[in-house]
């Protein structure tokens, strides 16, 4: 069986595309958890572990939100694994104190998007210890 192969790298006018529909996506997203009584307290965290799409405030609660972005819903998913919900936990170690209150829980929630579709909220996606 053949080793399976990586995609072709992509060009800077693609990158560009893709981060812009990620932005977008993040937008969409803010605009779904603001909908439902979310806080956005931050937009693309940048750490030396990663990025965190969004974090989100509600009573007692504050959540690190990775945002997934599909042109199909089929491939959603796909969208998200293991690996990278540990790279985004990884980098929420280096700023939940930031965003927490004490007595506050935290936790890592996904959202999945894609055209034509309702968004996909997954609460409590990343749980090391479960």
């Amino acid at each position: 069986m053949s080793e399976p192969r990586s995609p072709a790298p992509r060009t800077p006018e693609q990158r560009h595309e893709a981060d812009q529909r990620g932005r977008e996506g993040e937008a969409e997203a803010a605009m779904f958890l603001a909908s439902k009584g979310w806080r956005i307290l931050a937009e693309r965290v940048k750490t030396k572990r990663g990025e965190i799409d969004l974090v989100a405030r509600r009573t007692g609660l504050v959540a690190f939100v990775e945002v997934k972005w599909r042109a199909r819903s089929a491939s959603l998913s796909d969208a998200i694994d293991e690996r990278r919900l540990a790279r985004v936990a990884a980098a929420v170690e280096l700023v939940w104190q930031d965003y927490a209150s004490a007595g506050d829980d935290i936790r890592i929630d996904v959202i999945l998007l894609a055209p034509g579709r309702k968004p996909t909220h997954i609460e409590n996606a990343w749980m090391p210890f479960g």
